[in-house]
């Protein structure tokens, strides 16, 4: 296979080949690697970084020493010093980079860190991946060695005084390997445009000029390119123009509900391949073909803690309490919901993601992301997370023989109860009151607090059809347009009222 012959570099050869041992030798290993190079920031100083490192048991000390984070937390004590440009704060060195990143709800920017080490680490994670299509068999293999579309942020990166931010999709691009920029598309010139518009239309516009056999981006805005494309050159599928087109590689949020849309665009199958990459690291990737989940990176500086998503972890706002049960990768149980936090060589330490994951399979550390601690519905003890709301979605539309590709639900006031407000978007013909019922009796099946609470507090649901135009207007609205901006699965919040408003014609910012 011409992917597997590519000539890497030494360092990256030997970090490929690391030995196997257990899960739980593997993130010791990787923590010690990281407190000792950590050792004398200010950071490992003041939680004693170097008395972890002599203890018997340095992942419990290192537990017992060092506080739990949100984003809040870290950038109050820690990460403010680091964008005024002090050195060896949470990591040696200055900070000369950093992801910008409000998830799906924040309306502020977060700040993230990032440094040559896991820009590094990040690589050595896509390559692991990459090495594992060789596993692959329904594809042709001729399809691994052509080009690769990647959607993503502007390379452009705003420049400050002391460092540049942008995108984590942006950052990466910047920093392709030099083996991996002949497959790259879709060039420099054109991944610096910062104007998502703009830069779509120069896609479009070279794409009969490559040869293209993956794609890479938010499902949403990968549908969008294709259809331009479709539409400019008058063709029936995306095939015509990119026949060797064999692969999608996704992230982020779950790919069910777009798979309709996509066939549609297609002139034969594709292999989905899901990843995990998040502005805070490369944190797990599908590493074989029908794998039930996507296998952690334990391997690669990033040491996972795993804290229960229950009632005793987190209040009913999805907050963390100050000291979690948080538990190492050979203590977690499959069929159960975990927030992750992490340590990385970026200088997060202890860090609340704000993913939930559940593991499918401890033995080979493979997980499924459930949702975000923050964006699931528990207004009267309902407890309906994001992976309840999209496999009901996706049964739904399975039944009506319905593409639904975008779709959020929020809690509102009902007299002196609550209901449940869906807002779903699908261009066919369908009845809401129908859609409705049949959203309902899915979730009763797939929650049975929900089912007990429909009898009680939570009175009421309902639907409003909309077309996709109508969602992707509002991101547009809110400025997240681009390869990395994904609509939320629950609206709460400040991101609830503009919502509201700008579906009543208010302009929202």
């Amino acid at each position: 296979m011409a992917l597997i012959d590519i000539k890497l570099p030494k360092s990256i050869a030997r970090a490929l080949n690391l030995p196997v041992s257990s899960p739980r030798r593997q993130q010791l290993k990787v923590l010690r690697k990281m407190l000792r190079k950590a050792c004398f920031t200010e950071f490992g100083q003041k939680y004693k970084f170097d008395e972890i490192l002599l203890s018997r048991h340095p992942e419990k000390m290192f537990q017992q020493e060092v506080p739990t984070y949100d984003y809040s937390k870290i950038y109050k004590e820690w990460w403010y010093k680091t964008l005024e440009g002090k050195p060896d704060v949470c990591w040696p060195g200055i900070i000369k980079l950093f992801a910008l990143s409000s998830g799906t709800s924040e309306s502020a920017s977060k700040y993230i860190p990032i440094t040559k080490d896991l820009i590094r680490s990040n690589n050595i994670t896509s390559i692991r991946y990459l090495l594992t299509l060789a596993t692959y068999t329904n594809v042709p293999r001729a399809s691994v060695s052509k080009g690769w579309l990647l959607l993503g942020g502007s390379t452009q990166l705003q420049k400050s005084a002391t460092y540049f931010a942008g995108d984590i999709s942006g950052i990466q691009a910047k920093n392709i390997p030099f083996w991996f920029q002949g497959l790259y598309k879709p060039g420099k010139k054109i991944a610096r445009e910062k104007d998502w518009a703009k830069k779509l239309e120069e896609i479009v516009e070279k794409a009969p000029t490559w040869d293209i056999a993956f794609l890479v981006g938010v499902p949403a805005w990968v549908q969008l390119c294709m259809e331009k494309i479709i539409e400019r050159y008058n063709l029936k599928n995306i095939h015509e123009v990119w026949p060797n087109l064999a692969f999608y590689v996704h992230g982020g949020v779950a790919m069910e509900p777009y798979k309709r849309g996509f066939k549609k665009l297609l002139g034969k199958p594709i292999t989905y391949i899901e990843t995990y990459l998040a502005s805070e690291g490369f944190l797990a990737y599908q590493n074989r073909q029908d794998a039930k989940g996507l296998k952690l990176a334990i391997n690669n500086n990033i040491f996972f803690e795993f804290v229960p998503f229950d009632d005793e972890n987190f209040d009913n706002e999805g907050n963390m309490v100050a000291n979690p049960n948080a538990l190492m990768i050979h203590e977690v149980e499959e069929g159960k919901d975990y927030a992750i936090l992490i340590s990385t060589n970026a200088g997060t330490w202890r860090y609340l993601i704000g993913d939930t994951v559940r593991f499918v399979d401890i033995d080979k550390s493979e997980i499924i992301i459930t949702g975000r601690t923050k964006h699931f519905l528990s207004l009267v003890g309902e407890h309906l997370s994001v992976d309840n709301i999209n496999k009901a979605i996706e049964l739904v539309s399975e039944e009506l023989n319905i593409s639904i590709p975008e779709f959020t639900v929020a809690g509102v006031p009902y007299g002196s109860f609550f209901a449940h407000q869906w807002y779903i978007a699908t261009d066919d013909k369908i009845n809401s009151e129908d859609l409705k019922i049949r959203i309902d009796n899915k979730l009763k099946e797939l929650n049975d607090d929900y089912e007990v609470e429909r009898k009680h507090a939570l009175k009421e649901v309902f639907v409003d059809v909309l077309s996709e135009q109508t969602f992707m207007n509002f991101m547009k609205a809110k400025g997240k347009v681009g390869g990395q901006h994904k609509f939320p699965r629950v609206l709460k919040g400040n991101m609830l009222e503009d919502w509201q408003k700008f579906l009543k014609g208010v302009a929202v910012k």
